[in-house]
């Protein structure tokens, strides 16, 4: 999965689907998708990443108590 970095604009390969997905994992692991060659793995903070439209993503990735802000 791609996710953009709101900082530099550059596109993420995200790696750790299962840390995305997590809403108590406040950093995923992935690596930029830039240049002709692959690049090392680095640490990004789910604050930092949006989808490629620019749209945040779901409270459900990223807050663990929104099932309690929705009641």
């Amino acid at each position: 999965m791609y996710l953009r970095n709101t900082h530099t604009g550059d596109l993420v390969e995200i790696i750790d689907l299962d840390a995305l997905f997590d809403p108590c994992a406040e950093r995923v692991r992935g690596r930029y998708h830039a240049g002709e060659e692959m690049q090392e793995p680095a640490e990004f903070g789910k604050s930092e990443l949006v989808f490629p439209s620019g749209e945040a993503l779901p409270a459900c990735w990223t807050n663990p108590g929104y099932r309690q802000a929705q009641a």
